[in-house]
């Protein structure tokens, strides 16, 4: 009996035992699926963290460049070389001038720029621009009409050298138009492209009012004096600065001659040289100061000049007008332009 008891309660014992066992394991797997529930959310709470500092940083490196970005720009805008100018209006022959700086848009010289003025020959600036911009083919060819020179011999206008009857190349009439001031040359490609010189000069109008030249109109293709034809000095510079964008401009404006291609009265062809440059000295030829430009002469106008300089890398353009003297004298309008681009201190 005795013996049966204690079997009893080393069974009872070994029950307990095994209840306590597995207990214990139950709670040892639970607390090991809480640890690793745990790590789990702590690794995903920290790459959030880390994301959002990533987010941050590169919030932060953005706006880092942008202000480098704006302190580079603001860096440049202060240290562009500053430009003075080394001579006085009052010390110019021209009654008006206006000279710009074209990279910056400053006025570096000022002398009744608002004023009117009448243009002359600077007039085949414009000219040059509705030509180039109003026909799609420079080698088209031109005939000059015996009629119009009947007009241009009357007012002794400046001539190129083309005949009455003459047909020509739009390009070649082109050069004559800036080269040599030819206002036959003016004549017959206002008439090619607009059937008469009045249907063109509305072309220069709207082309001006385009431009903001507010002071300025046109009542004829070459220049030729009239009350109502006048600009102002810095409607003229506004004018240049439009038409040195045109590559085929400016190629002709700084050339200084040209050699026409053979026509039915003229075998050889022409050559035609820039009265620009015919109008300095040997010491402003030889400087290579200016560029290019235009020139202008009428009795009302006195002499004037539409000119562009580069130097240093920069454009530079002056335009002056109502110089005393003529053809015959010293050419004013061209020492303005010397004195004034040699003034210019970097």
């Amino acid at each position: 009996m005795r013996t049966g008891k204690r079997t009893r309660r080393r069974a009872r014992r070994r029950k307990q035992i095994a209840g306590a066992c597995i207990v214990i394991l139950l709670i040892l797997l639970i607390l090991g699926l809480a640890g690793i529930l745990l790590w789990r959310n702590i690794k995903i709470s920290q790459r959030k963290s880390d994301s959002g500092k990533d987010a941050v940083t590169e919030q932060e490196m953005t706006q880092e460049n942008k202000t480098e970005t704006i302190t580079e720009t603001q860096t440049e805008a202060v240290t562009e070389p500053p430009v003075s100018l080394g001579i006085s209006a009052e010390d110019l022959y021209s009654a008006n001038a206006f000279l710009v700086r074209t990279k910056t848009g400053e006025t570096l010289l000022d002398k009744g720029s608002a004023e009117q003025i009448y243009p002359a020959s600077m007039t085949k600036v414009m000219t040059a621009v509705v030509i180039l911009e109003n026909i799609s083919d420079l080698q088209a060819e031109v005939r000059l009409s015996e009629e119009m020179f009947d007009e241009l011999y009357r007012q002794e206008a400046s001539l190129a050298g083309f005949l009455p009857g003459e047909t020509v190349t739009a390009r070649d009439l082109l050069y004559g138009v800036m080269l040599p001031s030819g206002a036959e040359c003016c004549t017959g490609l206002a008439d090619y492209i607009a059937g008469s010189e009045e249907g063109f000069a509305d072309l220069m109008n709207r082309k001006a009012a385009e431009l903001g030249m507010e002071n300025t109109h046109f009542v004829n293709a070459s220049g030729l004096h009239d009350p109502g034809h006048y600009t102002t000095a810095a409607d003229m510079a506004k004018l240049m600065e439009y038409a040195l964008r045109n590559d085929t401009f400016k190629e002709i404006a700084s050339s200084a001659w040209h050699s026409t291609e053979p026509t039915d009265m003229h075998p050889d062809g022409i050559t035609v040289y820039n009265t620009l440059f015919g109008s300095m000295t040997e010491e402003i030829r030889d400087s290579g100061i200016i560029t290019g430009g235009k020139t202008g002469y009428t009795g009302e106008a006195g002499l004037c000049l539409a000119s562009f300089a580069e130097i240093n890398g920069e454009t530079f353009i002056l335009v002056t007008a109502g110089a005393d003297g003529n053809h015959e004298t010293e050419q004013f309008h061209v020492l303005d332009a010397y004195a004034v681009y040699r003034a210019l201190e970097f």
